[in-house]
């Protein structure tokens, strides 16, 4: 009789229960900590020059390959759905799992995307690109010196029953992820309207407006040196300022009137949450942020 060696990786895999994942609609629900720094790259072109971040306190170092490239913000609408799940599953008292199952069409129309073939070959193509990003840093390290290393998905893969019909697909988020996404202190609601951003810049400031501004009356207020370093941007400082000053020119982002002023010879962008609609979030909050 032949033995059969299961590594150790393999094991802690088939361990992991596989949580199916929970019909649409769902709350939107968005990692506090990807809306705040530079994690994802901003352009559909592939990028593989690696995002450095660094501050008196943390260090993020993101690095892709050469195949794939860096995950961008798009392929981050995995990693949106993927939170709204956990965190639905921790509301609602089920027990939830970093190994989650679902059809394809399941996430493409969670993220208000197409569901044609063509849809689907793009869906995997971003599966790949998070499962091959490298991520480094030392956010929630007791030591900013010790870094913690990680991929946005450990693995995923095509499901089959014994037939060979397809069943969907299945992923495994990693530790560091799901830890972050299982308190709700570091998740918020964010607006489904949100999919429907176009340019990697307007989805990035979204998210950055959401986090920093919240739903405060007087808004945030960043200058455009500051936002251009906080996103990691491969573009030059005078075309990412251009750029901020047409999505002020649109007022695209949903929920969020932004406006330019200038001190001296320097330009800021500040974000402000529309009236009415702070009042509905803030409401909404309260019942499910729980921040």
């Amino acid at each position: 009789m032949h033995s059969v060696n299961v590594s150790a990786a393999e094991q802690e895999v088939g361990a992991l229960p596989i949580f199916r994942a929970l019909p649409s609609p769902l709350a939107v629900r968005d990692a506090q900590e990807l809306m705040t720094y530079p994690f994802f790259a901003l352009a559909k072109s592939r990028r593989t020059e690696p995002i450095s971040f660094r501050t008196a306190d943390l260090s993020i170092r993101v690095e892709g390959t050469a195949e794939h490239g860096l995950a961008t913000i798009w392929d981050a609408d995995v990693l949106i759905w993927a939170t709204s799940q956990v965190v639905e599953a921790n509301d609602t008292r089920l027990a939830a799992s970093r190994r989650l199952a679902a059809t394809p069409w399941e996430i493409l129309t969670f993220l208000r995307r197409g569901t044609s073939a063509r849809d689907y070959l793009r869906l995997k193509a971003a599966l790949d690109r998070l499962q091959s990003t490298s991520i480094a840093t030392s956010i929630r390290q007791a030591q900013q010196r010790r870094l913690h290393r990680f991929s946005w998905l450990s693995e995923w893969k095509e499901r089959a029953d014994d037939r060979g019909r397809p069943q969907g697909i299945e992923l495994i988020l990693p530790d560091w992820f799901y830890a972050g996404i299982s308190d709700s202190t570091r998740v918020l609601t964010i607006d489904a309207r949100y999919f429907d951003l176009t340019g990697g810049i307007e989805r990035w400031l979204y998210r950055l407006l959401r986090k920093h501004a919240g739903v405060q009356a007087n808004g945030w207020c960043f200058d455009f040196a500051q936002l251009h370093r906080r996103s990691g941007s491969l573009a030059r400082p005078a075309d990412f300022a251009l750029d901020l000053r047409r999505i002020v020119e649109r007022q695209s982002l949903p929920g969020y009137r932004v406006s330019i002023v200038r001190r001296s010879s320097v330009e800021a962008l500040i974000g402000r949450v529309e009236p009415a609609v702070g009042r509905g979030v803030t409401a909404h909050r309260q019942s499910v942020d729980k921040t």
